[in-house]
């Protein structure tokens, strides 16, 4: 008998609403393909939850993911909940609780660099040819889950407090799974913090130096997170895994994003517990959201690594990865991944939904 995979669907806000039907599209192909049988149950999340019924995250959603496989996230926010208390904010009401309620420690960003879209980084050629980098973030832990408070002062302002907090045990457990996933790489890992400054910094790298012995089939470094950011634009295929902490790896990987040519290429998967969450490494993006313009690879691959790191389908989100490859060296293309270099192939300009069809088409080809 066909086993059952069930995926909470999550679309959230923007343009969460038009990229993930695209890659439940590609979903269904692989099912179709490999005889596979998924079960789909949409909720409402983010902005689209609070409208509906005053709460980012209605304790049905959560239930809805809890009973899941996966969770499979489009995007949530925009700019007219920005007014909102901070509770009921759909990035901190809804996001935040998500991973800390799955146990969701482990965020993996790849940034890898599909060779149809060489031409689309605005960084030179040479410099980005080949690139695939793995950053690993924690994510549950570091000043986004901090206490947070605010003080009047003398002179009638305020005073702000974020506190940045990291134990041992936090810090041991998404290393050690750094240095796993780069035993399956080519063996090398980039550990990033801010050790000349911060406290919690310093026991980070004190707690990786601790665990490098474990793992002397890795090459191991250390890097301040300031000259990482400046070598990932100078020199980034000298990474192969970076593990960092929860603020850094939030922003490095959005400049890596820019390496691939656009963030819309970026997929994450959050891991840790029994449930993973699979979501684009963008934003709702409601300036095009409703036009048919949203590029939903990321989304896509954000689904292959579902297959991969949820149901160990290794195989079916290959041909996802594979699918996305050859649809790029063919030439199409959402508006974000246009480029003036067109000499060598047609560029064919897609909206959200066609490149969704071109990829299923490419799905069953395979």
């Amino acid at each position: 008998m066909t086993s059952t995979y069930k995926i909470a669907v999550l679309p959230g806000d923007g343009i969460g609403v038009e990229i993930v039907p695209e890659a439940v599209k590609a979903l269904k192909a692989v099912a179709e393909k490999f005889g596979h049988k998924f079960e789909f149950t949409e909720a409402l999340v983010g902005g689209a939850a609070y409208d509906a019924v005053g709460h980012p995250l209605p304790p049905e959603t959560l239930a809805i993911c809890k009973s899941s496989g996966a969770v499979l996230l489009g995007a949530i926010g925009g700019p007219q909940y920005d007014e909102l208390p901070v509770h009921l904010r759909p990035e901190i009401g809804a996001l935040l609780p998500l991973r800390k309620e799955l146990a969701l420690f482990s965020n993996l960003r790849p940034c890898m660099l599909f060779p149809g879209l060489l031409e689309a980084s605005t960084i030179k050629e040479e410099v980005i040819r080949g690139v695939d980098i793995m950053v690993i973030r924690e994510l549950t832990g570091g000043l986004y889950f901090g206490d947070k408070y605010r003080e009047k002062t003398p002179d009638g302002g305020q005073k702000a407090t974020d506190i940045l907090t990291y134990s041992t045990y936090e810090i041991e457990r998404i290393v050690r799974f750094a240095f796993e996933v780069a035993r399956k790489r080519r063996k090398k890992l980039c550990s990033v913090d801010k050790a000349n400054v911060l406290e919690s910094s310093r026991l980070w790298r004190e707690t990786v130096s601790g665990l490098e012995k474990e793992y002397s089939d890795v090459e191991t470094i250390h890097m301040y997170v300031d000259n990482c950011s400046m070598q990932l634009i100078r020199d980034p295929r000298q990474f192969d895994v970076i593990v960092t902490e929860n603020m850094f790896g939030d922003i490095l990987t959005d400049e890596a994003s820019m390496l691939t040519g656009s963030i819309g290429m970026l997929p994450s998967a959050s891991i840790g517990g029994e449930v993973g969450l699979y979501e684009p490494s963008h934003g709702s993006a409601p300036d095009i959201a409703g036009q048919n313009k949203a590029n939903p690879l990321a989304t896509i691959l954000s689904a292959a690594m579902l297959l991969r790191y949820s149901f160990s389908m290794d195989k079916e989100a290959e041909v996802i990865e594979q699918a996305v490859t050859r649809v790029l060296e063919e030439g199409y293309r959402t508006g974000d991944l246009l480029s003036c270099s067109t000499e060598e192939k047609e560029i064919k300009l897609l909206g959200t939904r066609e490149m969704g069809d071109v990829i299923v088409e490419r799905i069953m080809l395979l």
